[in-house]
């Protein structure tokens, strides 16, 4: 969008945001999210394959679907989400504005899908949900995706859910399929942190962001929530339990195609902390004329290194586990047991005493100090 068609809006938000010319989705994607793409989007022959597979999903068929049975937005229709997708794309300097629907439903819930050009949809009951600052972020995440080139792989992991359900009962084929479905969805968790920090861009309202995840969680109750204690979950959810309480984490997460409302919260949060975001807002970030140039490499060296202090510094039971398996400690095998029983490793059982759960389970045991690492609980 230039300048120009921007200085035409008649409805322009009074407060001033800063604007990023130029700007490249590598400068808020999550590493894990970057590599992956880097690395698509330098393979040969990777736009030809998805042109070819474009043939075979139903994009034609949305696109008629929403323009049918839903309500696009418009200068004569959701004229305020109009103007925040405007000023979205004039944020993030997206040239061509995508299409948006709003779609009668009454879950809360945003896409942006499609292969040749990309579209946004989003329900009523999102729209009824948020407020116009919490929406500015949501409809800001929407572009980012757009701008990252999500909707493409997010408009096939669709087909291929769908495709998923119609094989179920073909055991090998739906194997295969899943197997597919699972990978896609770990990237596109990761491409939701990505997204998030777009609508922290496109919104530049970090409270706003804050409140849209805390609503989308526990509904339109402001009066009842607090973003601390919202947060504070979050360091629970991820220090708290042993090592079986890790397995059903990622148990819980792998049909999701969304991270935890709390844990985005929590990553966004951190991220607004960082110097990469300040060095954006004050106007140092990649430039999409240097994508050309980046460096697969470079980028799964980042994505590593990210992974890296990811385990060292996770609070997590498992993660706690890798790090000391990847730092050489000793006595894993009585480690792994700890964790997964909750026990610690000291105390007589440590110390010659029963190890077998019989005798020294018979009495009394000392209370236990919940910041040993061994606890259970948080």
């Amino acid at each position: 969008m230039t300048e120009r068609s921007h200085e035409s809006h008649e409805n322009v938000p009074s407060r001033q945001r800063r604007r990023f010319a130029g700007i490249s989705s590598r400068a808020y994607e999550h590493p894990a999210d970057r590599s992956a793409l880097v690395a698509l989007r330098k393979l040969s022959g990777f736009d030809t394959v998805f042109k070819t597979l474009s043939g075979l999903l139903p994009e034609r068929s949305l696109r008629l679907l929403f323009l049918s049975d839903s309500v696009r937005v418009s200068d004569a229709q959701f004229v305020h989400l109009n103007d925040m997708l405007r000023d979205a794309c004039y944020i993030l300097d997206l040239e061509k504005v995508p299409p948006m629907y709003v779609n009668q439903d009454p879950q809360p819930n945003a896409m942006c899908i499609g292969l040749d050009e990309p579209i946004i949809v989003v329900t009523t009951g999102l729209v009824e949900l948020l407020d116009e600052e919490e929406m500015r972020a949501v409809i800001g995440h929407e572009v980012g995706h757009a701008l990252s080139g999500h909707a493409v792989y997010r408009t096939i992991l669709l087909f291929l859910t769908n495709i998923a359900l119609k094989v179920a009962w073909i055991p090998l084929g739906n194997v295969a399929i899943m197997a597919i479905v699972t990978a896609l969805r770990e990237w596109f968790r990761k491409s939701e942190l990505s997204a998030d920090r777009a609508g922290l861009l496109v919104g530049q309202d970090l409270q706003a962001s804050m409140r849209g995840l805390m609503k989308i969680a526990g509904g339109n109750h402001l009066h009842e929530m607090n973003v601390d204690a919202f947060l504070a979950q979050a360091d629970e959810y991820e220090k708290g339990g042993d090592l079986r309480d890790s397995v059903l984490k990622i148990l819980n997460l792998l049909p999701r195609s969304h991270p935890f409302t709390t844990v985005r919260a929590a990553e966004l949060k951190k991220w607004s902390e960082t110097r990469d975001y300040q060095r954006i807002m004050d106007g140092h970030y990649p430039r999409r004329d240097e994508d050309k140039d980046t460096s697969v490499t470079d980028s799964f060296r980042e994505s590593a290194a990210h992974y890296a202090d990811t385990v060292r510094s996770s609070k997590d039971p498992l993660m706690k586990l890798v790090g000391d398996i990847a730092g050489g400690a000793g006595d894993l095998g009585g480690k792994l047991r700890d964790k997964f029983t909750g026990q610690g490793s000291g105390g007589a059982a440590g110390k010659g005493g029963a190890t077998d759960g019989s005798a020294g389970s018979a009495g009394p045991q000392e209370p236990r100090n919940p910041d040993e690492p061994g606890a259970a609980g948080s």
